[in-house]
Formats: structure tokens, sequence, C-alpha cells
């Protein structure tokens, strides 16, 4: 039962996050099983999307179509607003309030091809992340890298347990700054698309849109060390 704390607009299907639709249904029952407890579901579903669905900060389209969280419950790779969109419609499939969070971070370890990419920008604009409300209060978590990668860069994945933020890496595991967060956007129902291309053009322009990889609103990587 959703908490009188919570809008049921948290626990309804959206037009992006579209947890009604038979591929959020099917991909959500898949993951929690017999599972029961909404604690124990919400960090299933996270370390899903997590590890599932391939970390690819180059996976920019403008096609409203590919956000839909029916689209990227199917996806093999993504970036972080769509795994976003997809953690928050499984969470409100089987009954946990759930919303979008977006915040701008800056990546201290920006890499030289995605620094290139972003116009030498290291600020990266409408990171998205899923707000969920477990344990009556609201809890972040942002499943953009997925466990594979982490290792491959020698980064511990982001851990969820359902009752603390689990945002991105503040340090390397050597210490160095990573990512910091310099602005909270707040946080949204469904995903403010427009409100994110057209943020993005007025920070990258449209050089963004156009031919060849794009990094998307968290084009992120771990430390660089080597290639993908």
């Amino acid at each position: 039962m959703t908490s009188p704390q919570v809008s049921s607009d948290y626990t309804a299907p959206g037009s992006f996050v579209d947890s009604g639709s038979s591929q959020v249904r099917a991909f959500a029952a898949r993951v929690v099983g017999d599972e029961t407890d909404p604690l124990a579901q919400a960090v299933l579903l996270f370390e899903t999307v997590r590890d599932e669905i391939w970390y690819d900060p180059f996976g920019l389209t403008t096609d409203p179509a590919a956000y839909r969280a029916s689209a990227v419950a199917t996806s093999a790779s993504n970036w972080c607003v769509p795994k976003a969109v997809l953690l928050t419609a499984a969470a409100r499939a089987v009954g946990i309030p759930a919303r979008l969070g977006f915040a701008d971070v800056r990546n201290h370890l920006n890499t030289p091809r995605l620094r290139q990419r972003m116009g030498g920008v290291d600020l990266f604009v409408f990171h998205g992340y899923t707000d969920l409300f477990l344990g009556g209060r609201w809890v972040k978590a942002t499943p953009a890298f997925n466990s594979e990668l982490c290792a491959r860069f020698g980064v511990a994945p982001i851990a969820f347990d359902g009752r603390r933020d689990a945002l991105m890496h503040e340090y390397t595991g050597g210490g160095e700054q990573y990512m910091e967060y310099v602005h909270d956007r707040g946080t949204y129902t469904d995903l403010p698309l427009e409100e994110i291309f057209a943020t993005f053009r007025a920070h990258y322009g449209d050089a963004m849109f156009t031919g060849g990889p794009t990094g998307g609103s968290d084009a992120f990587t771990a430390p660089a060390r080597g290639g993908r």
C-alpha cells in the first residue's frame, strides 16, 4: 500500500516511465520472482538494471521512443538516464513508489575522448538516478555503471542496500577525486526529455546530436586504464 506521504503519481505509469507495459512488467516479474519484501525487491531491481544493461556513455539518441522503459528493458547497453527510467518503472511495476532525479556532476577524471566530444567541458548535466520510497523515506540509487565495467577499471561497483543513498563514486580506489555532485535539479514524475535536450544544446551545442558517437548527460568512465 502506498504511504499517505507519497503521491499516487509515483506509482502510476507515465509516458516514458511506462510501468504498465508488458515489457516492464515482465522484466520486473522475472527479477523479483517470489520476493515480496519491497526493500529486497528494490535491491534486486537495482542490481539487475545496473549489471544486465552495459553502461555506454556514447548511446545518446534523439528518438523519444528509445527512452521509454519498455524499450530500455530490452537494450543491451545504455546510459544513465534510460537506465534510471527503467529502474523507476520496474519499481512502480511491483508497487514501490519511485521517481526520477537529476543532478549536474563534474568528472575530475574525464577521458580525452569524452572531453573532446563535450567541447572540453567536464560538467555533465542531467545525470539521471532513481529515487525510491522505502522504509518511509526516499532513497537515491544510480544504476549507471555495471559491475563488469567497474572491475575492468579497478573501481568497486555502486552498492545499494535500500536504506542508504547509492550515488556515483566520490573517489577512486586510489583516493583521487572522481565524481562531484555540483547541482541538484530535483525530481520528476516522468522523464523531461525536451528539457534535457534543450539543456544539452545550451551547454554543449548541436554537435552533440550530429554525427559519430556522442556522450549522454552522464558521459562518465572509470579512471582511464585502457579501452573498452
